[in-house]
């Protein structure tokens, strides 16, 4: 299982994000305070405020995907 901290910055993040979490074969949720969202859900990720860190948990490997996480990380 693989834990990131995220921040998306903004809606255009957010639709990358999606877009690359639609097209891994495994689950991806993302993690706000106590809500919990499918990652693959662009009106659930969309409704979160971009500037704040989430934390994404999943478990399978695409490369696209790490990249785009790799990308928004919070170190």
């Amino acid at each position: 299982m693989s834990k990131q901290e995220i921040r998306l910055g903004n809606i255009e993040g957010a639709k990358e994000f999606v877009a690359a979490a639609s097209n891994c074969d495994f689950d991806i949720d993302v993690y706000f305070n106590k809500v919990v969202l499918d990652a693959k859900s662009i009106l659930g990720i969309l409704s979160l405020d971009h500037r704040n860190v989430v934390t994404v948990s999943y478990d399978g490997n695409d490369k696209q995907f790490s990249d785009v996480v790799a990308k928004y990380a919070v170190n």
